[in-house]
C-alpha cells in the first residue's frame, strides 16, 4: 500500500510493492454504540496516532447495520505499530473503546491486488 500527499492531504492507497503493515481491526459493536465508537477510533486518531513514528493513515469504516466498525490503518512497519502498546497516551483510549466494542485487530500485508 501507499500513501499519496497532494498538498494538505494524504490520500490512502493499497499498492503490493510497498513495504508496509496494514492494522484490519474489526469491531463487534452495538448498534446504539456505534457512532460512540467512532468518534472514539477519531478522537485517538487525531490526539495521538497520527502524531506517532511510523504511522501513515487511518480510515474508519461503519457497517451500514450498525454491529461493526472497522479500523484501516498504515505503519510503516511492524515495531512502529508495536510502540503503540508502550504509549500511555495511546494506550489511555483503549479502556473507553473496550467499554462498548470487541474488537478483532490483524496485521496485513498486501498479497494481491487487481485494477480495472
Amino acid at each position: 500500500m501507499t500513501t499519496t500527499i497532494t498538498s494538505d492531504r494524504i490520500v490512502t492507497t493499497i499498492a503490493q510493492d510497498q513495504e508496509l503493515i496494514t492494522l484490519i481491526n474489526i469491531f463487534k459493536v452495538e448498534p446504539e454504540n456505534q457512532q460512540q465508537l467512532i468518534d472514539l477510533l477519531i478522537d485517538a486518531t487525531e490526539e495521538v496516532m497520527c502524531k506517532l513514528p511510523g504511522f501513515i493513515s487511518a480510515n474508519v469504516h461503519k457497517s451500514l447495520d450498525g454491529t461493526r466498525v472497522t479500523n484501516y490503518a498504515q505503519w510503516r512497519s511492524i515495531d512502529d505499530f508495536r510502540a503503540i502498546f508502550n504509549t500511555p497516551e495511546a494506550t489511555a483510549h483503549m479502556p473507553a473503546i473496550g467499554k462498548i466494542a470487541e474488537s478483532e485487530p490483524t496485521l496485513y500485508e498486501v498479497s494481491y491486488m487487481k485494477q480495472a
